[in-house]
């Protein structure tokens, strides 16, 4: 009877005071019934191995679960995660473009970019811990103060699963899907072009090494020429945004979307088209400075319809590859 006493009193240990004697009177009722009239010890451990671990029989018995989050909502946990998650952080990425991202730029225009970078990084990062935190704490509380006994999991519009959800399962093709981090990808790329588009006075120019050092010379741009082009780049850039929360919603290529990804396209290669035609683009000390070191009018018109041509080419077969994939089915 030793190794039954034991059993009962390791199932009892944790439960509430109230209750123990009841259930310790109900176990060992139990566990006689299981044994044989004339029982040996070791027919005790083969009914004590059935009964299964105490600390597990124990959890029957108590009215809150041991889990943090249980079968019935853990679906719904995951589900809310996977949707909060990136619009929290795209969030972030575009509270990072109105934060004011000119401070500390650093003195070059990799240290800019290595800083916003790093901001955008840690900013997701840390809004996603908040999110995760706060959601987990949320369900948990849900878990314990749910008066339903059923365990049975919900679906993510927290009713039972039927054959009928099978009909709202979205059959796509990895060929067809828009990848999370193309998105983010893209998120970051405009917030980092947004940040040296309006402070390529600071960034963008001439560097020169003196004294162990990296000086800025020259600014490559006349920032006021691109100031003055402020309203349509910042319209190019929330569109970029809100096409990339918008492929974040859809996350699968559609002929509507590849439709709006080619007139986004089409606009940000006019836009940059518009901006490097104006002739007081460059900076004038830029070009005295070129001049020293070679001849610039030899090979600013190559340039000029180079980087029109590339812009051109690489917007097409990006317009071109939004329809391809929005044709795979």
């Amino acid at each position: 009877m030793e190794l039954i006493e034991l059993y009962i009193q390791e199932v009892t240990r944790t439960l509430p005071e109230k209750s123990r004697e009841d259930i310790a009177l109900e176990l060992q009722s139990t566990i006689e019934d299981m044994l044989p009239v004339d029982h040996t010890e070791q027919d005790v451990k083969a009914v004590l191995l059935k009964l299964g671990d105490p600390v597990t029989l124990a959890s029957r018995y108590r009215d809150r679960p041991m889990h943090l989050i249980g079968p019935r909502y853990f679906d719904v946990y995951i589900c809310l995660l996977k949707m909060i998650l990136p619009i929290a952080a795209v969030i972030s990425l575009i509270g990072l473009v109105g934060d004011n991202p000119f401070r500390d730029m650093g003195n070059t225009v990799v240290d800019a970019i290595l800083i916003i970078i790093g901001k955008g990084i840690s900013g997701m990062i840390s809004t996603g811990i908040q999110v995760f935190f706060w959601l987990t704490i949320s369900f948990a509380i849900l878990e314990r103060v749910d008066p339903s006994k059923d365990q049975s999991p919900l679906t993510k519009d927290l009713k039972p699963w039927t054959p009928e959800n099978l009909k709202d399962i979205p059959n796509i093709s990895k060929k067809k899907a828009v990848p999370m981090i193309e998105i983010f990808a893209s998120l970051l790329g405009l917030s980092v072009f947004a940040a040296l588009y309006f402070n390529a006075v600071n960034l963008l120019g001439v560097y020169e090494k003196r004294n162990g050092s990296l000086i800025f010379v020259t600014p490559s741009f006349n920032q006021e020429v691109l100031n003055s082009y402020w309203l349509l780049v910042s319209c190019v850039v929330i569109i970029g945004v809100l096409l990339a929360i918008y492929k974040l919603f859809l996350r699968r290529w559609t002929l509507k979307l590849a439709l709006i990804h080619a007139i986004y396209q089409l606009l940000s290669t006019l836009t940059f088209i518009i901006i490097i035609s104006n002739p007081d683009l460059l900076n004038p000390e830029f070009i005295t400075y070129q001049k020293t070191l070679f001849s610039i009018d030899e090979w600013k018109t190559s340039i000029y319809w180079g980087l029109i041509l590339i812009s051109i080419f690489f917007a097409a077969y990006d317009s071109y590859q939004g329809f391809r994939k929005a044709k795979i089915r």
